[in-house]
C-alpha cells in the first residue's frame, strides 16, 4: 500500500500508523502522548496532520493509513494547529523550566543547583558549583545588587532565600586549597538546560494562591528556605522541546491548572510525581498495571497514583513522561 506524505510517496508497512510511516522515511512529526511500542491513546494533538482529500485534521499517532491517502504534515496551517495544541497544553502546566534566581545571575552561577546541594548536605559539591562560576577566593556577588533574591519565588510566600549569605557560608567553610578542585572540571552535572539560549521556551509558575502560600509555608522547610522551583526534568522535556521548535518563548495563556503547585508525591525508588506539570497524556496509566489511574472526568480529570498502587510501577515509567511530571532524582 502506498500513500503520499508531503508530496513524497511512502510505502506503508503493515500495522503502521501515519506517524510511524512518516518517521520511518525521515519525516519528523512531533507527539507528546505517543511512544513507539507503548500503549497510548491520542490526546495531545501535537502530531496533527491534514488529510488533503477530506480537509480533515487528524492525529497521526492513531490514524491507520489507507490506500492512496494524501497527507500534509508540514504546511503553515498544520504547524499553526500544532502550536495551538501546545499553547493549550501549556495553559494547564504550572512549572518553572529554570529557577528565576539562576536565570538572572550576572555571573552565570547555577544557584538552584547550588542550593539543592546545600540543602541535601553536599556542601563540598555546592562549593564546587560556586567555584566553577566565581574566581575564588573573590566571591562574585560581594558587590552585586543580588537580583537573584529579588526574583526569588520564596519572597512571595514569606521572605526571599538569603542566597548571598548561603554562598558566603559555603565559601568560608570550604575554602581549603585543593579541597574540591577536582570537582571543578565538570564532574558535577548541571540540573538545568542551556538557559543562556534565549530561544528556549521558558515556562512560568504564575502567582501562588493564598492556599498555596499557606501550604508552601508549612511543607517546604529546606535549610536554605529554597522552594527548588526549577524543573528536575527540564532537560529531556518534550513539551519544552516542541514549544521551542514552534517558536513559543512564553505561555500565551494564564496557567489554569487546578493541581497544587510544587506538590511532589513519592512513587517508588528514585521516582517522584508532580501533578501540576502533568498534561494527562495517559502514558503512565496505559503502561502500568494497576498503578497510575485517571480520576474524575472532563476538565477536572487528573492522573493519580493511589498509595496502595505505588508498588506496582517501576522507575522505567518515568522515561515515558513527556513533561517531567514523572521523574527520577
Amino acid at each position: 500500500m502506498n500513500i503520499t506524505i508531503n508530496n513524497t510517496q511512502v510505502e506503508v508497512v503493515s500495522g503502521e500508523t501515519l506517524i510511524e510511516s512518516a518517521r520511518r522515511v525521515g519525516i519528523e512529526i512531533p507527539s507528546l502522548c505517543y511512544v513507539k511500542g507503548k500503549k497510548h491513546i491520542s490526546s495531545c494533538m501535537v502530531c496533527s496532520v491534514k488529510d488533503c482529500k477530506t480537509g480533515q485534521i487528524i492525529p497521526s499517532c492513531t490514524t491507520v493509513p489507507t490506500e492512496g491517502m494524501c497527507i500534509d504534515a508540514e504546511s503553515e496551517e498544520v504547524q499553526n494547529i500544532r502550536a495551538l495544541s501546545l499553547e493549550l497544553l501549556l495553559s494547564d502546566h504550572r512549572a518553572d523550566c529554570e529557577a528565576p534566581c539562576s536565570m538572572v545571575c550576572p555571573k552565570g552561577l547555577e544557584i538552584e543547583q547550588m542550593l539543592n546541594l546545600y540543602d541535601t548536605g553536599r556542601h563540598e559539591d555546592a562549593y564546587a558549583v560556586i567555584n566553577a562560576a566565581f574566581d575564588l577566593p573573590t566571591v562574585g556577588c560581594d558587590d552585586c545588587k543580588v537580583p537573584c533574591e529579588k526574583v526569588c519565588r520564596r519572597a512571595s510566600v514569606d521572605k526571599a532565600v538569603p542566597i548571598r549569605k548561603v554562598i558566603n557560608e559555603l565559601v568560608e567553610k570550604n575554602a581549603v586549597a585543593g579541597s574540591t578542585e577536582a570537582k571543578k572540571d565538570g564532574n558535577l552535572k548541571s540540573r538545568t538546560g542551556s538557559k543562556s539560549d534565549k530561544n528556549l521556551f521558558q515556562s512560568r509558575l504564575g502567582r501562588f494562591t493564598v492556599k498555596e502560600k499557606d501550604w508552601l509555608k508549612k511543607h517546604v522547610d529546606a535549610p536554605s528556605g529554597c522552594l527548588h522551583c526549577a524543573c528536575a526534568g527540564n532537560v529531556g522535556c518534550k513539551l519544552r522541546q516542541y514549544a521551542t521548535e514552534a517558536g513559543i518563548k512564553r505561555p500565551r495563556y494564564e496557567a489554569s491548572s487546578a493541581a497544587q503547585v510544587m506538590k511532589k508525591q513519592y512513587v517508588t525508588g528514585k521516582m517522584w510525581f508532580e501533578p501540576a506539570k502533568c498534561i494527562r497524556c495517559g502514558l503512565c496509566v496505559y503502561n502500568s498495571n494497576n498503578g497510575f489511574t485517571f480520576k474524575d472526568r472532563g476538565f477536572g480529570m487528573q492522573i493519580v497514583i493511589p498509595d496502595e498502587s505505588r508498588g506496582n510501577v517501576g522507575e522505567e515509567l518515568a522515561e515515558l513522561c513527556p513533561t517531567g511530571a514523572l521523574y527520577c532524582v
